[in-house]
């Protein structure tokens, strides 16, 4: 997506969180009903172009196939031709909040030893123990193999071995859309990375 597009996805967005919220649509509970509102065709458990135009129109936002191209594109995340709930969750509730923001930053800044603004395998040994790892200690994968792994489950989509800070926080912006309470979010992540 070029700025452009990226200027109107947010527009889009913003009406359809409005027009979400004014049906009554706050918590991760009323969304789920939304989505599964929205996937009434075939109830696969993913939108395609047609359901998500069809269900925002049901849901009084009205838009353009144009319109829906670039919604499409900006919600479409892993580029997979549907939007999954996870997807439409992170679209819907939006980027961290200060309070979160403040949390995630506080617990990338932990693994970021070097502060060179990426977590790399170096940066988590002595933070992340990966030698009670039930792989580990059964011997299917070695320490360094674990940390290549929780680097990729955390978004190091390329596997270069290394975890930017714009990666961080998309990872938790996905696992905050699904969390309603902030003071509950953040005690998740201080009991998850002790901090």
């Amino acid at each position: 997506m070029n700025r452009q597009q990226q200027e109107a996805a947010q527009i889009l967005l913003k009406r359809v969180r409005d027009a979400l919220q004014a049906r009554g649509a706050k918590t991760i509970r009323q969304l789920g009903v939304n989505f599964r509102c929205l996937d009434s065709y075939d109830g696969n458990r993913k939108l395609d172009k047609n359901e998500l135009k069809v269900g925002l129109a049901e849901n009084g936002v009205q838009l353009s196939w144009n319109e829906v191209d670039i919604l499409f594109a900006a919600m479409d995340r892993d580029r997979s031709g549907h939007i999954d709930f996870d997807e439409f969750l992170v679209a819907i509730r939006g980027q961290l909040n200060p309070t979160r923001k403040a949390i995630v930053d506080q617990a990338f800044r932990k693994f970021d030893k070097t502060g060179d603004g990426y977590i790399t395998a170096d940066d988590l040994k002595g933070v992340y123990n990966t030698k009670l790892h039930p792989k580990v200690k059964n011997g299917q994968m070695t320490e360094q193999q674990v940390f290549d792994e929780f680097l990729v489950n955390f978004g190091d989509v390329d596997r270069n071995g290394q975890l930017t800070y714009q990666e961080w926080c998309d990872y938790y912006s996905a696992v905050s859309a699904s969390v309603d309470n902030d003071e509950h979010f953040v005690l998740i992540m201080k009991m998850a990375w002790k901090i």
